[in-house]
């Protein structure tokens, strides 16, 4: 039976190539997947930049380490953030409504993500409150999103990423992630 918290949602600071933040939400039994370079924000008066990647397994929400190199995304992963999400559906204009019932926010999620314009309520231990996930036409040939915090109790101006640079499991920060012993070239 399945709990009624909520779908699962993570954020994972990824220093790849180029250091960015994974955001992933549970949708389907996997987690579609957007790289956002300048991180996730509370400040509703920012967009930002969410480029739309694979889908990773459900169960990947749970990796903080370093990915060996010569391997896909090589480099070291942070989990910056873990919670639920609820999907919401708007009811007025600038009204939403959560949708609490597990087969309805699967069927939600599912319908507006296939639509572009995903709006759910985060319950994070950094991010909270109310965002959308709305594809643009920014970069041709890409599937470019932004991430957009909607205006609620949780909207904090100026709020950046980089302020809370620690992992929401383990406290610790990237550097101290790729020291650990015995961690090199785990998956």
């Amino acid at each position: 039976m399945r709990a009624k918290s909520g779908l699962a949602f993570v954020v994972q600071k990824h220093r790849a190539t180029s250091l960015h933040y994974d955001f992933r939400l549970e949708i389907g039994g996997v987690m579609p997947s957007w790289s956002i370079p300048k991180g996730p924000t509370l400040d509703s008066s920012v967009k930002r930049l969410a480029m739309r990647t694979d889908d990773h397994p459900l169960e990947y929400r749970h990796f903080e380490g370093v990915i060996g190199g010569g391997k896909y995304g090589a480099g070291t992963v942070m989990i910056w953030d873990e919670g639920t999400f609820r999907p919401e559906i708007e009811v007025s204009r600038g009204v939403r409504r959560e949708i609490a019932d597990f087969a309805e926010e699967e069927e939600t999620a599912r319908r507006e993500l296939n639509e572009g314009n995903l709006k759910f309520r985060l319950y994070g231990k950094k991010l909270s409150g109310s965002f959308a996930l709305v594809r643009t036409s920014m970069v041709p040939g890409k599937e470019t999103w932004l991430l957009i915090k909607h205006r609620d109790e949780y909207a904090v101006k100026g709020y950046n990423a980089g302020d809370y640079d620690f992992s929401a499991v383990s406290g610790l920060t990237l550097s101290e992630i790729a020291g650990r012993v015995g961690n090199l070239g785990k998956d």
